[in-house]
């Protein structure tokens, strides 16, 4: 038998999604978007397509709202959802350059992470150092990817400046504190819960606001001394309230970065202040430079991998579960207490914390 037939007659596990639904329902019930699978590994028919052994892949909200159907990009069904991973190299086209059998790496996947292993173009994978933590590098792409945009190619941020980051203690804002901080820049990392305060004070946040006993109309009020001058860059990808508050405490000049809505409410940003302060509003929608300025986005993913592989930045895992534990990921994004940085499934779990 040629090893293209053998490749064939293998299969490996995945989630997969046939219809619409509820990921936080257990798998295989009526209303559950998702069941648990085994799929055939199919040939690598792409001269420059990868081949990786998947150790871990992140959950991000967009994964529990495309299963949903909520979601500006609609996959056709049946679709194994997720959009980043780490892992091993097992197989490369024949084109590939970058990377070969063996090496540790962290892929976009647009689709596909949730599964033992997954196939994507060699412009979404990003080699990294032998000793790489492969649990941690599977958060890596999407929200540090995405924080890296905003704050430096859009923003522009420049050492000295103030940034406040919303919704610190997640993903995506616990990257923007990190990556700040690479830059040289003062942060005032804003969440909820004392254990959140913790994790973002060891994280370089210079000052750290709880909110768990606040108002949000009560945010410049708590930043009248860490920012009585005013803040650079206010980084949101919570949305609701508190972005609208948030604008009573920027300076003149300042860039204001939506990243998205974890809160479930998209404000609406008040067109006098903007004019009045002379603000920049930046909407930040990273996945989108991968067709639109794929340089950038390259770019993106080859900095925050240097900086992880450094030690610059260090991605924290708040969760991890199996693939068949997949709803129980899903179900911690509502309550975002119990979520410090990044959830991660681990088709090949060694153990569970």
């Amino acid at each position: 038998m040629s090893s293209t037939d053998e490749q064939q007659l293998r299969r490996y596990k995945a989630l997969l999604c046939e219809r619409l639904g509820d990921p936080q329902e257990a798998l295989g019930r009526p209303h559950s978007a998702l069941t648990l699978t085994t799929l055939p590994a199919a040939p690598l028919t792409h001269p420059n397509a990868v081949r990786i052994r998947v150790a871990a892949a992140a959950l991000n909200f967009a994964d529990a709202l495309q299963l949903q159907g909520r979601y500006q990009e609609k996959p056709k069904l049946p679709f194994t959802p997720g959009s980043e991973c780490s892992g091993t190299v097992i197989e490369v086209g024949r084109d590939v350059r970058t990377v070969k059998v063996g090496d540790k790496v962290c892929a976009v996947t647009q689709g596909g992470s949730f599964a033992e292993e997954v196939v994507v173009r060699e412009n979404s994978v990003v080699k990294l150092s032998p000793t790489a933590d492969l649990e941690a590098a599977a958060g890596l792409p999407v929200a540090y990817g995405t924080a890296w945009l905003a704050l430096r190619e859009r923003a522009n941020l420049r050492p000295g400046q103030t940034v406040l980051v919303l919704g610190a203690g997640g993903g995506v804002g616990l990257a923007a504190v990190q990556l700040a901080k690479a830059t040289g820049a003062r942060v005032i990392a804003v969440a909820r819960g004392a254990s959140k305060m913790e994790v973002l004070k060891e994280a370089g946040a210079d000052e750290c606001v709880d909110m768990a006993h606040h108002k949000p109309e009560q945010l410049k009020s708590l930043l009248r001394y860490s920012a009585s001058q005013g803040v650079d860059v206010v980084f949101d990808p919570v949305g609701g309230q508190l972005l609208a508050e948030s604008l009573k405490c920027v300076r003149w000049g300042a860039q204001i970065l939506i990243i998205g809505f974890a809160s479930g409410q998209i404000p609406k940003i008040p067109a006098n202040i903007a004019l009045v302060k002379n603000l920049t509003v930046h909407g930040i929608y990273w996945g989108s430079y991968q067709l639109k300025n794929p340089r950038v986005f390259r770019h993106s993913l080859d900095e925050v991998a240097r900086l992880f592989d450094s030690g610059a930045i260090r991605v924290n895992i708040s969760h991890r579960l199996s693939l068949a534990q997949a709803p129980e990921a899903f179900s911690t994004f509502p309550s975002a207490s119990q979520v410090i940085g990044k959830i991660v499934l681990l088709p090949q779990p060694r153990s569970m914390l």
